[in-house]
């Protein structure tokens, strides 16, 4: 028994759930916590689906100024209501969100804000380097390509620098799961001395 407590502690602490989600998934997958936490991710996933398209007008402005005052961020997150804005696990993510910004430089905040141009220019800028390859396989190289380019340029596409086995996409789902409500990314600004 002591066993299954702390698993769900672990899964809790892990995933943001509450306690009953947590133990109702131990006991799902007969108490193997790798299996319980795809089902809570799952779960996650869903429920942050669902609030996907609720109207977010309240929020907080978050601001990070680097220790050497070389890098600055500033950044404006949405949730639904002023209570969630003022929670502490919204004001955490609005930090952790501007601290990934100051040390990984995205440019865009999701793959739709990448303009048309650039992206163009991207595809073309593959398909002249691989030119060689056959059609058929091409197509797959440039995918692939492009998801790197995200990976490193689009915020949401970005792996966690504070947990990088989930990317910032999951992170928040992670919170909208959690807190219960839509959270978007409005805009941000990264300044830095010399760009």
């Amino acid at each position: 028994m002591k066993i299954e407590a702390e698993k769900i502690k672990k899964l809790r602490e892990k995933t943001g759930l509450s306690i009953m989600e947590c133990k109702k998934a131990i006991e799902e997958t007969g108490g193997d916590f790798e299996k319980a936490l795809e089902i809570l991710k799952k779960r996650g996933i869903e429920i942050s689906e669902k609030k996907v398209d609720k109207e977010v007008k309240e929020g907080l402005i978050g601001c990070y100024v680097h220790t050497n005052e070389r890098i600055g961020v500033l950044i404006e997150v949405n949730c639904e209501s002023d209570f969630v804005a003022r929670n502490s696990e919204f004001k955490e993510l609005v930090k952790n969100l501007c601290l990934q910004i100051a040390a990984m430089k995205p440019k865009w905040i999701d793959i739709d804000s990448i303009p048309e141009d650039i992206l163009k220019k991207k595809k073309e800028e593959i398909k002249e380097q691989f030119k060689d390859k056959p059609e058929s396989v091409l197509d797959k190289i440039v995918e692939g390509k492009l998801h790197d380019f995200y990976k490193d340029n689009v915020l949401l596409k970005q792996q966690f620098i504070k947990d990088e086995e989930i990317t910032i996409e999951e992170y928040i789902k992670s919170k909208i799961a959690k807190l219960g409500e839509n959270i978007k990314v409005k805009r941000f600004v990264r300044f830095e001395i010399g760009e």
